[in-house]
């Protein structure tokens, strides 16, 4: 075995030193495309963090600023205020359109969505959250929660009954999970789906036993068999 393994080695080293030589020659032959292709992907990666760091990074700490006021009057329910901005600081829309890539902006979709669901103006509310793109798993919980209730408002219940499946799946929790499935299931009623609102409350039952909803969600259940 030995013999065999020394009589192959030499023929191992040539393949090599071809693969080598010919890697070698692609590099010289295309000398110039390479350097062009290096170049290109340095000056791309520099631009962009030229554009992080002297463009969007002032930039944020100019809507964060900015943001503030808005923030405050949303949390006073000064909806209008919050939105519109009170003329020294901006309001949440000011943000979207002056600000628009980066977080506050983002963040400000989300304000936005929910002032206007709270103003009964649901086509705004779902405009603004369906933009609005969330890291945290809470709040993008929320967010599609909200637009499920806006769809519900507009009376789009088959519309409205997806987000609260989506919401109810995109965090599993005892508090927004069993919320969410709640409304699933009334809304399936409205719908004439009792199976669907029967595994909605039964899913509470099971999955979610300590959640508020699961206190009562029992004549729920015998609502929803009784209707099948």
């Amino acid at each position: 075995m030995s013999k065999n393994k020394k009589q192959e080695t030499p023929d191992s080293f040539e393949a090599v030193e071809s693969a080598l030589s010919k890697t070698e020659q692609y590099i010289e032959d295309n000398r110039k495309s390479l350097t062009i292709i290096i170049l290109a992907i340095a000056i791309v990666v520099g631009g962009f963090l030229s554009y992080q760091r002297f463009y969007l990074a002032p930039m944020e700490a100019e809507a964060q600023g900015q943001m503030f006021m808005a923030e405050r009057y949303f949390e006073q329910d000064s909806l209008y205020l919050a939105l519109e901005g009170d003329g020294s600081f901006y309001g949440m829309l000011d943000i979207i359109d002056e600000f628009g890539p980066t977080k506050s902006a983002n963040l400000a979709n989300y304000y936005a969505g929910i002032a206007y669901l709270r103003l009964g103006e649901f086509e705004e509310a779902i405009d603004y959250l369906k933009e609005f793109d969330a890291n945290d798993r809470l709040v993008s919980t929320v967010a599609l929660g909200a637009i499920g209730d806006a769809y519900v408002e507009l009376e789009e219940y088959e519309k409205g009954v997806s987000y609260y499946e989506k919401a109810a799946a995109k965090n599993s929790n005892e508090l927004t999970s069993a919320i969410y499935l709640k409304k699933a299931g009334i809304v399936y009623e409205e719908l004439g789906e009792y199976k669907k609102a029967l595994a909605a409350y039964e899913t509470i039952k099971s999955e979610y036993p300590d959640s508020d909803e699961a206190r009562e969600i029992e004549k729920y259940i015998s609502a929803a068999r009784l209707k099948q």
